[in-house]
């Protein structure tokens, strides 16, 4: 069951393809843009991260267009427009000559990242439903994940190449967002099955599932704003941790990369069985346990920092898979607990500000963690650690609840046999048990003409009807 999740996100083969295709263009090319501005383009530092950094404004910007799109047309489109418009920025980053193509390359290759979350979370609901949904959005990051290590070690062992290798990494990448649309064009979600139900019900039923629908998004802001301190931890395994091991603990550059490894290794093998092994608790107290995980994780890498050199570093890398578990459990459940609560006909513009939410504490992240962590390990970690877990306990508390399941339909009746009107409806064609006696029908009175008589009892004299011959009975078949 765990592999064919992974296989066959939201039950397509076809769309689990394109996931990992589009996740290896992305690893190819997304953590190296700032070599290819350095490198390919003769930028400075300054102005390649300038450029990047408005890249990253603008796509956060186009999450409400990106919102009301999916509203409109449902997830497959803008699915398939976010990697397209990603291939259109690969198109310019490689007919870029100078500083203002580059920021173009950078504003449409972030337009399309941005729109990604959300369009394929409403692809997936669109898809599967229930908690079957959860296990899909959880498959889908796994197999996502699987797809940017892979793309990321190529690449890594490519750059040696130089110049002529980032270009091609970039037109693999290109390639690849353009492959991965063609196979999301061929999917063939149920949209709109849920709604049509809905729809199909009685206005008594579709009352019931609104005031559901309010009670389970009362404690929405609640989310979006509790999960701001959530999305910093997007750069913890990537900007903190290295500053951890290289600056604090002096250890060599392989300690970083080895967590890195073993956090993709552990999200791509685990997704799956957690979020399953979890499936009865409720989401919002499941994303209460993953900012009290992140805060003793937090806590972990301060604690394993002050004991220094190899003990230190493999404190630090034992923690780091608490990290892991606890990002597990929130990707498990923050995107799934917003579909859950989303009113109907605006899945959307919910899940456009949950990730609105996502990309601000990504965008706030780098300047964050790296200021903080300048003046004092424990300045970072301590203040991370309380706002998360305080965080994660307000959404358990007072977050959107989990809508309660619809009443499943009475069974219809067993279809009846039409009854013949020229045939005793005092007949019993049922077989007796075993050990059971055998019933004794009461002789019928003579009917109309025409009319089928039962075998008569045993000493009771055979009638029969004037002009009429007798006919023999129809067999009948017991249950």
């Amino acid at each position: 069951m765990r592999l064919h999740a992974l296989a066959a996100v939201g039950g397509s083969r076809r769309y689990s393809a394109a996931l990992f295709v589009d996740a290896l263009g992305a690893g190819l090319l997304r953590p190296f843009m700032l070599l290819y501005g350095l490198r390919v383009l003769g930028l400075g530092l300054a102005p390649t991260g300038a450029a990047l950094t408005v890249g990253l404004l603008v796509g956060l910007a186009a999450i409400p267009l990106t919102g009301r799109w999916i509203d409109r047309s449902g997830g497959r489109s803008p699915v398939i427009g976010a990697l397209l418009i990603r291939a259109a920025g690969v198109a310019v980053l490689l007919a870029a000559d100078s500083l203002g193509t580059f920021v173009a390359a950078a504003v449409l290759l972030s337009c399309g990242t941005q729109a990604w979350p959300p369009a394929h979370a409403a692809l997936v609901s669109a898809m599967v439903g229930g908690r079957d949904r959860d296990v899909a959005l959880s498959a889908g990051r796994a197999v996502r994940n699987a797809g940017l290590g892979a793309g990321a070690l190529i690449a890594t062992v490519t750059l040696a190449g130089g110049a002529g290798a980032l270009r091609g990494l970039a037109v693999v990448s290109g390639v690849g967002f353009v492959v991965a649309g063609a196979l999301v064009r061929s999917v063939r979600p149920s949209s709109g099955t849920a709604t049509g139900a809905r729809a199909a019900r009685e206005p008594a039923a579709a009352g019931r599932d609104a005031a559901r629908a309010r009670d389970a998004a009362r404690g929405v802001p609640v989310l979006f704003v509790g999960n701001l301190p959530f999305a910093l931890m997007f750069d913890v395994l990537e900007v903190a941790l290295p500053a951890v091991f290289l600056q604090q603990l002096g250890t060599g550059a392989a300690w970083p990369g080895a967590a890195f490894i073993g956090n993709t290794v552990l999200v791509v093998t685990l997704s799956v069985p957690l979020v399953v092994r979890l499936a009865h608790r409720s989401r919002r107290s499941v994303f209460g346990m993953s900012g009290i995980a992140f805060a003793a994780a937090y806590l972990g890498f301060l604690g394993a920092g002050t004991l220094g050199g190899l003990g230190g570093a493999v404190g630090v890398a034992l923690f780091s898979v608490v990290y892991t578990l606890a990002e597990i459990l929130y990707s498990g459940t923050g995107t799934a607990l917003v579909i859950a609560a989303a009113p109907p006909g605006r899945l959307g513009r919910a899940l456009a500000r949950f990730e609105l939410s996502s990309g601000l504490g990504k965008a706030l992240a780098p300047a964050v963690l790296t200021t903080l962590f300048g003046v004092a390990p424990a300045a970072l970690w301590i203040p991370l650690a309380a706002v998360t877990g305080l965080a994660g306990l307000a959404v358990a508390r007072f977050g959107p609840q989990d809508p309660p399941a619809p009443a499943a339909p009475a069974a219809p009746a067993a279809p009846v046999d039409p009854v013949d009107p020229a045939e005793p409806t005092t007949r019993m064609d049922t077989a007796p048990r075993p050990g059971q006696a055998t019933p004794v029908e009461p002789a019928p009175r003579p009917g109309p003409v025409g009319s089928i008589e039962p075998a008569p009892q045993a000493g009771q004299p055979t009638s029969f009807e004037p002009g009429s011959a007798p006919r023999p009975a129809r067999a009948t078949s017991s249950t």
